[in-house]
């Protein structure tokens, strides 16, 4: 199950940071199809936000078709996003992780972090 989180400082609106952290899941394979998401109630409890909130965030995910909720059942995943089988991303993620290590003993931040990998990323598609 997904344990969502807030950053209230990062100018990102609730209810979106709740659908990219469903998304990220589903890209990452921590969520599947036929995984559940935590109730409305469950999410208000832990993050002290408004019910609509939630609920708007879970309509936008069954709009875009990953999720779909089940009156009395809750609302589950009903697709994954992603092209990557999770042994392809595994051996991603670790050359990935030794790659951050090395930028980090080479002193960069994670602002030259983000900035540097978000350059590389527009420059090999483009």
């Amino acid at each position: 199950m997904i344990d969502f989180y807030l950053d209230r400082s990062s100018g990102v609106s609730t209810y979106l940071q709740l659908v990219h952290q469903v998304k990220q899941a589903l890209r990452l394979g921590t969520l599947r199809p036929g995984d559940k998401l935590p109730t409305a109630k469950e999410v208000v409890d832990r993050l002290a936000i408004n019910p609509n909130t939630v609920l708007k965030a879970y309509r936008e995910l069954e709009r875009e078709g990953l999720v779909t909720g089940r009156p009395g059942m809750g609302t589950f995943v009903q697709r994954s996003i992603g092209g990557a089988s999770p042994a392809a991303q595994a051996r991603l993620r670790a050359s990935l992780a030794a790659w951050v290590r090395q930028a980090r003993e080479a002193g960069l931040a994670d602002e030259d972090l983000h900035a540097l990998f978000g350059a590389v990323v527009r420059e090999a598609a483009a």
